[in-house]
């Protein structure tokens, strides 16, 4: 059996395997009997091929006996929500997140609207390669108009109805989940937005633009003299920030401004930020000057959430951008990060460039490469011995990282540092290596 689910469910390019009809509507008949006529929720970002895997798997859980409740194009934290708020035994969403068109994927949330762990992903799997058996029983399914106005509603009630008048905002959508939604929410709070890429055709999603492309914004920020850049990804549950000058500012730094803000105000649980490995050293030796504690964990936002759960904390978040606010949603939430980064310039009269002040980001380098299998690093002692020499030079104010893809055939190799020519170096060396080795 091949296995299915990666770090973010499942994903892969459209009409080829797994992300097929024929793997949609098992996966569809595997959710219909989880339970006695199970009541599933499905969404989706705004990819054409998202009506392949939406009505597949609906009809594999009306089949099943199951109830169908469609909500349309909503970002992932939107179905998480729903999911809860329609007391559905599970959500969906069809989306491959920040990849191109030609991609999609599909991701579960349980009854609470968490993302479900790997066991449970295991053991769907199992099931969906199993003899699958149907009765006569039939489901419905149902198209929930409000949906869209039921979600702006929760998140301007989680912020508490802050009063953006005065705020100028540029906001990048990325002709993703969020092109509808993002901009009513801020202008219904009296920002003034000046709104890109919200004018999706099914083919545009992450075309050169949101979270993975922020710099093509920054000389709007600067040209309308904004206080704020926010870029979403194409489902809206990660965002990349740029302050009142055009700097990038990514996830560390976001976490970095919310960790300090609640922390002052007693709101941050245990004092500590749960975030990944990938995180900048320097976010965490300037928490610690904070005395703010910080735990790792390895990448991908499903794992900070469960560190969130065992630990008893309430923040958290990925250098990448997903930042995750428990005490308001379950997973994480593109658009209440940018408003809470607003919330906070409203009530310290700071822009963002003043907030980031104590913050010293160490020169890292990340290259991600496409290769032709994901073979164990114990297994290729020449890129090893690369690495050993890249962490003897950088001694103890650097570090490596050789992390796979759990959602793509790539490698991601990170080097950082605090002297930018020796990252440079080694992450180019390195690199090279396992082209030799595994590259394609």
């Amino acid at each position: 059996m091949k296995k299915l689910f990666g770090t973010d469910g499942i994903r892969g390019t459209v009409n080829e395997y797994p992300m097929v009809p024929e793997i949609a509507l098992k996966l569809g008949i595997s959710l219909g009997q989880i339970s006695n006529k199970p009541k599933i929720v499905i969404g989706k970002d705004t990819r054409l091929s998202g009506y392949i895997f939406e009505y597949s798997l609906s009809s594999g859980i009306c089949a099943a006996g199951g109830e169908v409740l469609f909500v349309g194009v909503l970002p992932t934290p939107a179905i998480a929500y729903l999911t809860k708020k329609y007391n559905a035994d599970a959500g969906v969403v069809i989306s491959a997140s920040h990849n191109s068109a030609k991609d999609n994927g599909i991701k579960l949330f349980s009854s609470e609207g968490f993302k479900l762990p790997d066991e449970k992903e295991k053991e769907i799997e199992h099931k969906m390669f199993s003899q699958l058996i149907l009765n006569s029983n039939t489901g419905k399914a149902f198209k929930m108009k409000n949906a869209k106005r039921e979600y702006i509603e929760f998140v301007k009630k989680a912020v508490e109805y802050i009063d953006l008048k005065e705020l100028k905002i540029v906001l990048d959508c990325a002709n993703g989940a969020a092109y509808y939604v993002a901009p009513t929410i801020l202008k219904e709070l009296g920002a003034e937005v000046i709104t890109l890429n919200h004018i999706p055709n099914g083919e545009n999603i992450n075309d050169n633009c949101g979270a993975l492309f922020p710099k093509n914004i920054s000389h709007l920020v600067k040209k309308n003299k904004a206080d704020i850049g926010i870029c979403l990804d194409g489902d809206a549950d990660r965002i990349i920030v740029l302050d009142e000058k055009g700097n990038i500012v990514d996830g560390d730094k976001i976490m970095y401004i919310c960790s300090k803000y609640l922390s002052q105000k007693n709101k941050l649980k245990n004092n500590t930020l749960i975030t990944t490995v990938m995180s900048n050293e320097g976010l965490i030796k300037a928490l610690k000057e904070e005395n703010i504690n910080v735990e790792r964990t390895k990448v991908g936002d499903r794992y900070v959430i469960e560190k969130i759960k065992e630990l008893g904390c309430n923040f958290g978040g990925e250098q990448s951008g997903h930042i995750i606010f428990t005490d308001y949603t379950t997973t994480g939430d593109g658009i209440i990060s940018g408003l809470l980064l607003l919330k906070i310039i409203k009530e310290t009269g700071k822009k963002i460039s003043e907030l980031l002040e104590g913050l010293e980001i160490y020169p890292q380098k990340l290259i991600n490469l496409k290769i032709k299998e994901k073979k164990d690093l114990m297994d290729m002692p020449k890129v090893i011995k690369k690495i050993e020499e890249a962490e003897k030079e950088l001694k103890k104010e650097g570090r490596v990282l050789i992390r796979y893809s759990g959602t793509e055939k790539k490698v991601r190799v990170m080097v950082e540092g605090k002297d930018l020519e020796l990252v440079n170096k080694h992450v180019n060396i390195i690199s090279e290596e396992i082209k030799k080795e595994i590259g394609i």
